[in-house]
């Protein structure tokens, strides 16, 4: 099954690329990696604000975590077409880094992290969606915004 029949079973529709919110661009192409640029929970278009621990559960986190994969798939979409490829190209999700703001007791960074590892292996499947991960407790992210996270992709 491609990416494409996956989202789409999945009742999944792809994003824009975002405008950059300072001076940086959304993904950078060396070689055959592509870097996207952290993204940021967003709920009905806007920041999705919260803190774990405090405002939000760990739940509400993955939830927000899953909605950020959708936006990283969707910039991760254009950076393959400014490569002359598609989605089904992609040969590997490398990496993935999650900052969760969060509270000094909170510690369960790695469970709202899931919300879109879980995602990118059930769209790419295990070959290919599995991969590395980071995921840290911070005490602030722009805008308010309870998780961002960054994503590191290889092309084939």
């Amino acid at each position: 099954m491609s990416v494409y029949d996956k989202l789409n079973q999945l009742a999944i529709t792809l994003p824009p690329v975002a405008i950059p919110a300072a001076a940086y661009v959304p993904f950078v192409q060396t070689g055959n990696l592509v870097f996207l640029s952290g993204h940021i929970a967003k709920k009905d278009g806007k920041p999705w604000v919260g803190q774990l621990g405090l405002t939000m559960t760990t739940d509400e986190g993955k939830a927000a975590a899953r909605a950020i994969a959708v936006d990283l798939m969707g910039t991760l979409a254009a950076a393959c077409l400014a490569a002359g490829k598609t989605l089904d190209d992609v040969k590997r999700i490398v990496k993935v880094m999650s900052l969760v703001n969060s509270t000094g007791s909170f510690t369960e960074q790695h469970l709202v992290t899931n919300g879109c590892s879980e995602l990118l292996g059930e769209v790419f499947g295990p070959q290919v969606g599995a991969h590395a991960r980071s995921a840290f407790g911070v005490a602030q992210i722009p805008l308010g915004a309870c998780v961002e996270i960054e994503l590191i992709a290889e092309l084939a």
